[in-house]
Order: C-alpha cells, then sequence, then structure tokens
C-alpha cells in the first residue's frame, strides 16, 4: 500500500465519522499523514468482516511505530555511538561550528539534532531537522555514515 486511494479500498467506506473525519477517504489520508492510526476506526478495528484488512493495514504501519515526527527512527540496540551521526548532520555543524562543526566534543548541547548519550545516539530538538517543517528536503547526512544501519526514515 503506497497511497490513501489503496488504503480507502481497505476501509469499511461506511463514512461513520466513528474517527472523527467526515469520510473513510479523509481517513485514509489522515493515516498517510500518520494524524490517525489504524486503531482510530471503530468498524475497522472491532467488526470481524474487516478484520483480514485491518491486519493488512496494521502490518503497513508497523515500521514507522516509534519514528519521530520527522520519521527518524534509531535502533538503540544497533547503535554503538560512534558519533558519526553526530558529526554528519548539517544542522548540528551549523548550530555548533566550533564543537562539532570541527571535529570536537560538542560545545552547544542544546542546539543539536543528534547527540550521543550512554553510547547510545539519541534525536532531540527535531525542529531543526532538515526533513521538518515547511522548508524541508531530503536529507540523509545521518544515515550514510552510520556504519551499523542504526539511524533510518521512514
Amino acid at each position: 500500500m503506497t497511497n490513501a486511494m489503496e488504503l480507502y479500498q481497505m476501509l469499511p467506506k461506511t463514512n461513520c465519522k466513528k474517527c472523527g473525519k467526515t469520510s473513510c477517504m479523509a481517513f485514509a489520508v489522515a493515516l498517510m499523514a500518520h494524524e490517525l492510526t489504524p486503531e482510530d476506526c471503530p468498524p475497522l478495528k472491532d467488526e470481524p468482516k474487516y478484520k483480514e484488512n485491518y491486519e493488512k493495514i496494521s502490518e503497513t504501519f508497523k515500521p514507522s511505530e516509534g519514528a519521530t515526527e520527522t520519521g527518524l527512527i534509531v535502533h538503540e540496540d544497533l547503535c554503538f555511538g560512534c558519533g558519526n551521526c553526530v558529526v554528519a548532520c548539517p544542522p548540528n555543524v551549523a548550530n555548533d561550528p566550533y564543537g562539532v562543526g570541527s571535529g570536537n566534543a560538542p560545545r552547544n548541547v542544546n542546539k543539536l539534532v543528534l547527540t550521543i548519550e550512554n553510547g547510545v545516539v539519541k534525536a532531540q530538538n527535531l525542529g531543526e531537522c532538515r526533513r521538518f517543517g515547511k522548508n524541508k528536503i531530503l536529507c540523509n547526512g545521518c544515515i550514510v555514515t552510520c556504519p551499523v544501519e542504526a539511524i533510518e526514515f521512514v
């Protein structure tokens, strides 16, 4: 499933408004935008005749569970704290030019998007991430520098 129309085809199409949306198509669009989850549709979740579709839709969105609002997922079990992502993150470099921007220890931790805490990368200040906001771009500096694929975007 890659678009709202494909999701809509799997919904009950009752336009019952129990999810808070005006139609099942509006619900499908909200699902794609990660504003709602499959659990927010009572007929889909509760009625046995929609069980298979509910499971398919839920499985489609499972990889994005735990993602930040930018779509960032950090697999802490894979990360060993090398710090490559911290140094490669353009907003980190811009916001801390004399710290991580110069290859040194962070000087302005409060402005960093990625930091290392207890040997694991942590995401913070996601409003600074290039993948967030109205001028978002497809930045992948943190992903391509991670030797163990502990960071991904969904």
